[in-house]
């Protein structure tokens, strides 16, 4: 017997199987298996179930898709327009933001899409996305001695030791952009974060002088929106010093600083190097007060709103150790602007103050003005070198500028 004729054979006993009682099912078993010769639990469950046997060449029907090519293509374009998050930091931006870019016009989407962008899960965006984030990875070919007494002076304090639900506790660090060669003065970045929040801000500083670092440190503190109680330094000699000592005295900050070759006593500013300064400006080197200035400007205007009103972050919340494996359990991510707005530690006027500059702001517009000026920022380079690599008078790309500034010199 081959097969069809045994699948025409359990359809004219599948009624009779199933409408009969025990004693009768057993019968149509017996029978069909002596001429079949088939097994008797198999042939149960294919009666009891009504399980159709798939016939040769029979293709399975494909479930419609919900989140479409629509969903896709829009997903896409604000995956572009900010930066190119994870998964789990673009679902809140989509959120929020999705119907904002289609008022500024950066967006156009239907109504349904934008509904479907607001509700994608986060595992959902990785996936529709990983083709985009394959080609943006192949298109990207990847100690001072201090004086005794003032390190008596200023205590040590490690990451753990923070209390991270209060504001005003700030980190900071410098960025060399020395290149190849650490000769000569050349353009340093005073990094400056608040714990809480993971507020940013960024200031040039010529040179490692110990008077311009706390010119830069000043700057730096005057843009941001958290009140200072607290400024936390590695064991530079650009940041740990009496000039930087008897601020804090003035001030009433608290002065601590991390312990020797512990980078991760830092570990919240050392993050914000990466993402902020190094993935921004690369590794090239820039010595001159012209391309100071470049980098002085995105810092002040485009790139602290860019990163601190559009950039989520995540932040970790509890970390146990169970059977020798450790467990880490996160947050949502969040806007440094949005945990702000959700504190009580900061005043309404300030948070007026932020909700109206979040209002006027285009995270579309803001990532076109850093990518033009970060071109600029390249072209004084070339200019200064006299490279030959690429023309400058060549229309260089965002992609261009990307690759060219993250080669190691």
């Amino acid at each position: 017997m081959n097969k069809e004729a045994k699948e025409q054979y359990m359809e004219t006993i599948r009624e009779r199987y199933l409408r009969g009682s025990k004693k009768e099912k057993g019968i149509l078993l017996d029978e069909y298996c002596q001429n079949t010769g088939m097994d008797r639990k198999y042939i149960i469950k294919k009666l009891r179930y009504k399980a159709r046997i798939k016939k040769k060449g029979e293709q399975r029907k494909q479930r419609k898709e919900y989140y479409d090519s629509y969903v896709k293509t829009a997903l896409a374009q604000i995956w572009e327009i900010f930066d190119r998050p994870c998964g789990q930091r673009l679902a809140p931006l989509l959120e929020k933001e999705t119907d904002r870019l289609r008022l500024l016009g950066e967006l156009s989407c239907s109504d349904v899409t934008a509904e479907k962008l607001k509700r994608i899960p986060s595992v959902t965006i990785d996936r529709k996305l990983k083709h985009e984030k394959e080609q943006h990875l192949r298109e990207r070919k990847y100690a001072s001695k201090h004086s005794p007494l003032l390190c008596h002076k200023v205590p040590v304090k490690t990451s753990g030791e923070f209390d991270r639900s209060k504001t005003g506790q700030i980190q900071v660090d410098f960025v060399e952009h020395c290149g190849a060669s650490a000769s000569g003065d050349y353009v340093n970045s005073l990094s400056t974060v608040d714990i809480y929040s993971g507020w940013w801000e960024g200031e040039t500083v010529m040179g490692k002088g110990q008077e311009r670092a706390l010119v830069g440190l000043q700057n730096a503190r005057e843009r941001m929106p958290v009140p200072w109680t607290e400024f936390h330094p590695d064991n530079g000699s650009n940041l740990l010093n009496y000039h930087m000592f008897a601020y804090a005295e003035k001030e009433h900050l608290t002065f601590t600083r991390s312990r020797p070759y512990k980078k991760n006593d830092n570990c919240f500013v050392e993050q914000k190097n990466g993402t902020h300064i190094r993935q921004v400006v690369g590794y090239l080197r820039y010595d001159t007060q012209e391309e100071a200035d470049c980098i002085n400007d995105l810092y002040r205007n485009e790139v602290r709103l860019y990163k601190n009103f559009f950039q989520p972050i995540i932040r970790l919340v509890d970390k146990t150790r169970i059977n020798g494996k450790i467990h880490k359990k996160y947050d949502k991510a969040k806007t440094p602007y949005h945990r702000l707005m959700e504190s009580d530690q900061i005043s309404k006027e300030r948070k007026q103050e932020l909700t109206a500059l979040y209002e006027q702001l285009n995270p579309a517009q803001l990532k076109r003005e850093i990518d033009r000026k970060l071109a600029t920022l390249y072209l004084r380079y070339q200019m200064k070198n006299k490279s030959q690599n690429v023309a400058i008078t060549k229309k260089l790309t965002p992609s261009m500028v990307s690759y060219y500034m993250m080669q190691p010199v």
